[in-house]
């Protein structure tokens, strides 16, 4: 009976090619610009976007520009306030994933 392990089978270079594994698809969707980063960009020029917008509408009413309502203007700081928010709350979640990251014992 043989004990000896192959060095193909070994735990080490199980381990590494199941990480290999598993990154690959990670890797090929950041090339392709379909990954995380990717859409967090995406999200902050949205609401980006949206503040810009909404500052332009504030000042065409100051402005009183009559083809712009104070209506569509109020709407439109909300969606930017929400959109806003909501980037804050994910900026938040990533700090305290990233501190209890560097928190954990190895």
């Amino acid at each position: 009976m043989d004990l000896r392990l192959n060095s193909a089978t070994s735990p080490v270079s199980a381990g590494a090619d199941l990480a290999s594994k598993l990154t690959r698809p990670l890797q090929k969707a950041e090339a392709q610009g379909h990954g995380f980063s990717a859409e967090l960009e995406s999200a902050l020029r949205s609401v980006s976007a949206a503040q810009n917008h909404s500052s332009h509408m504030q000042k065409e009413v100051q402005l009183e520009n009559p083809a712009v309502s104070l209506e569509e203007t109020m709407v439109a700081m909300q969606k930017a306030q929400i959109g806003f928010q909501a980037s804050l709350h994910v900026r938040n979640r990533l700090v305290q994933a990233y501190s209890d990251i560097m928190g954990m014992q190895v």
